[in-house]
């Protein structure tokens, strides 16, 4: 099964600052993932492409990164998730000094992980990729002009997995 995943928030900042805050992924002071809610990111060696780490059940290792604009992470696990999610930095052409920050996850999913994902990590993903562009306009702006709110089925499936930060 094909998946392709985008969320994306335009923020009303030059992209040089938007690329700090994916420069600052799985550091301790790491203002762009939620670890609050979230398992937190982990890398071996930061963003150095073969660093490994992950998020929860989420393996991957650092496939490239080109600083203030794009890091790619290609999956390791869980089975079955074969490709990649990666933040990249885009400055509008607008003259409006707007910038757009994106998450792409592309995969094709193979064997049990083609009723895993459409049954429970897609939904654990959009939730937590939504939350990530929240933190990233709130640490931008100071304040999240529509914040993301979890589904009933995102509330359900939280109440259901044990290992969750509370």
């Amino acid at each position: 099964m094909a998946v392709l995943n985008v969320h994306e928030r335009v923020l009303p900042v030059e992209p040089g600052a938007v690329g700090a805050l994916v420069d600052a992924l799985a550091t301790a002071d790491d203002p762009l993932w939620p670890t609050a809610d979230w398992p937190p990111m982990r890398l071996d060696r930061g963003l150095a492409p073969g660093s490994r780490g992950g998020h929860g059940p989420v393996r991957y290792t650092v496939a490239a990164y080109a600083p203030r604009q794009w890091v790619r992470f290609a999956f390791t696990g869980p089975r079955g998730f074969d490709g990649f999610h990666e933040y990249t930095v885009h400055p509008l052409d607008d003259g409006s000094g707007h910038t757009v920050l994106r998450h792409t996850l592309t995969m094709r999913a193979r064997g049990a992980a083609r009723l895993t994902w459409p049954l429970a990590y897609r939904a654990f993903h959009d939730a937590c990729l939504e939350d990530s562009l929240d933190r990233a306009e709130h640490a931008l702006t100071g304040t999240v002009r529509r914040p993301a709110r979890w589904s009933p089925y995102v509330r359900l499936l939280r109440r259901l997995t044990p290992d969750r930060p509370s």
